[in-house]
């Protein structure tokens, strides 16, 4: 499976369409000129017939009963948009974590069930704040994205997705914890004595306050002055960080300005995929270090960002800048097992060969949820032609 499969992605493009126009009713024409480019990116396809692949997943939607043919090019969406309530819109934290029993994929939707969704509305075209809850580790929060529109499930009718914005969601430099000197960072889940309130605390998902967003991602994002820190050091938040900051205006300015920034976004990346990695190539074991603590190790991303990959450690891996060139270019990848693949394209075979591990097996870390994601690994094969 690549970042999305066509099935899917044909599927999530019908949706957003259908949410971004407001209506049931859509042309094949629409869908490709408006959708099409999305799904050949986020599937990783680079084939010769892509309208073709796109008409044959659209019988299949009218065999599931997901689509009904209107003569002309023109379909139907049976379940139609969602419709939402007009509430105003807000910034809002939505609890996500590895084990979450939606099957959550928080850089590309957020599954969230019925009874949410009035909640869910509020957060469209909005950022929102990843929490991890305590069973999965935190509390604590580590990612930010922005919400592009809400659909239902096409695979579970009583359940919906927040659709992520591509390229908005980033995972922190550091986490940020729950409590930073015994008060709660999220001011917002607090009673008037300053106690947590314990219903406010755990809703899955919450408004939150400009202040309050501002305050988690000056705690969690690295700026430009700060080394690479260690990674028993990533998690802790920088004592310099810790104070509320007073503005010299009437408004508070928001910080989500800087979000969609590269250099911004590349730092926080840069600091999680070393971090995970010891600084260490993972095809050549290379770990060269600077006289001012600064590693020569890059962080690659799997899927690119060109082709809008995401900002998340599980789409990055270590590499030299030799190795980090070749990957970019696609000479070589990785298997799902993370065996090291060659491109035929190679014209100097033996000399590569001696730079990566005689086993030809990357080292990844091992922690699972740090380590490439067998879909973006996908992607690469597909999009750069390697076969597994």
């Amino acid at each position: 499976m690549t970042a999305s499969n066509w099935s899917e992605a044909v599927e999530f493009a019908v949706r957003r369409l259908a949410a971004r126009e407001g209506v049931s009713n859509f042309t094949r024409q629409d869908l490709i000129e408006q959708e099409l480019p999305r799904i050949v990116r986020e599937t990783g396809s680079r084939g010769a017939t892509p309208e073709m692949t796109l008409s044959r997943e659209l019988q299949q939607m009218r065999d599931a009963g997901h689509l009904e043919f209107e003569g002309g090019g023109s379909y139907r969406l049976v379940a139609g948009p969602v419709e939402l309530p007009d509430l105003m819109p807000a910034r809002c934290v939505f609890l996500s974590g590895e084990h979450s029993p939606y099957g959550d994929q928080p850089e590309r939707f957020y599954r969230f069930p019925k009874r949410l969704l009035n909640a869910a509305s509020r957060s469209r075209g909005q950022w929102v704040v990843y929490q991890r809850p305590k069973r999965a580790g935190g509390p604590d929060y580590f990612a930010v994205a922005k919400v592009e529109s809400i659909v239902r499930d096409p695979v579970e009718p009583e359940m919906f997705l927040a659709l992520i914005e591509p390229n908005t969601y980033l995972e922190f430099g550091r986490r940020v914890p729950f409590n930073v000197d015994g008060r709660a960072v999220e001011r917002g889940i607090l009673l008037d004595d300053g106690r947590v309130s314990g219903g406010r605390a755990v809703q899955s998902i919450r408004p939150i306050s400009l202040e309050d967003f501002n305050r988690i991602l000056d705690l969690g994002m690295l700026s430009e002055e700060e080394l690479l820190l260690r990674e028993d050091e990533l998690d802790a938040p920088p004592k310099n960080l810790l104070r509320d900051r007073t503005m010299p205006w009437d408004a508070p300015i928001d910080r989500a300005t800087v979000l969609t920034e590269r250099k911004v976004r590349n730092r926080q990346f840069r600091a999680r995929v070393l971090a995970a990695y010891d600084c260490c190539c993972a095809l050549t074991g290379m770990k060269l270090i600077n006289g001012g603590g600064r590693a020569e190790t890059q962080a690659a991303h799997i899927w690119s960002v060109e082709q809008g990959g995401p900002d998340t450690v599980a789409n990055g891996i270590a590499l030299s800048g030799t190795v980090h060139w070749m990957f970019d270019r696609g000479l070589v990848s990785l298997s799902d097992n993370g065996d090291i693949l060659l491109s035929r394209k190679i014209n100097d075979i033996a000399s590569v060969e001696k730079l990566i591990h005689p086993d030809r097996k990357a080292r990844l870390p091992a922690n699972n949820s740090a380590r490439p994601d067998p879909r973006y690994l996908a992607w690469h094969r597909e999009w750069h032609g390697i076969a597994a």
